[in-house]
């Protein structure tokens, strides 16, 4: 297709999706691109600076954010072009980028496995980090909050659990720092 088809294509295209209805456009969005969110779907919304409630963390910390090349529309970093497949193992894929201490004695299991989306979104979170949820009782997604409230010093906590734990990896017993 010429270029100059190809642009009269998509100025149609758009002018017929003002017209619509938002089911009509969403509709029509899925059709040609993948990962539309479905229909009212909340949105990350942009990122914003929200005050830290844990001890030692700093006092603004980034809140909501986009994965650096998912921002830049730079999918092919991950994923193979017209598949959407994977250009690694999950399990290594974040690791091509991201430097991670893993020579540790004790290293978080979803790291470990390569399981890195367990806690962390590969495109976008309204979470710092990216993680997939709040990060205030995180860990407790998994383990247990009464398991946890019987481990001696954890009776009374109110700091976040990356006050004392790595959440990646540590020398100490218990991933801590």
């Amino acid at each position: 297709m010429s270029p100059r088809r190809a642009a009269w294509g998509i100025g149609l295209g758009a002018l017929v999706l003002i017209g619509c209805s938002a089911t009509a456009r969403h509709k029509t969005l899925t059709m040609f691109f993948d990962g539309v969110p479905p229909q009212g779907a909340p949105s990350a919304g942009p990122a914003r600076p929200q005050t830290a409630t844990t001890i030692g963390s700093p006092s603004v910390i980034p809140v909501g954010s986009e994965h650096g090349p998912y921002a830049a529309r730079l999918c092919d970093a991950c994923h193979q072009r017209g598949t959407n497949a994977l250009v690694a193992p999950q399990e290594a894929l974040c690791l091509r980028c991201h430097q991670l201490d893993l020579d540790k004695a004790y290293v978080h299991g979803p790291l470990a496995s390569g399981g890195c989306v367990v806690c962390h979104d590969p495109h976008s979170s309204r979470f710092g980090s990216l993680l997939v949820s709040e990060s205030g009782g995180f860990c407790l997604s998994c383990h247990e909050r009464d398991a946890v409230a019987r481990i001696e010093g954890h009776a009374d906590i109110t700091e976040g659990c990356t006050t004392c734990h790595d959440a990646h990896g540590s020398d100490v017993k218990y991933l801590l720092k």
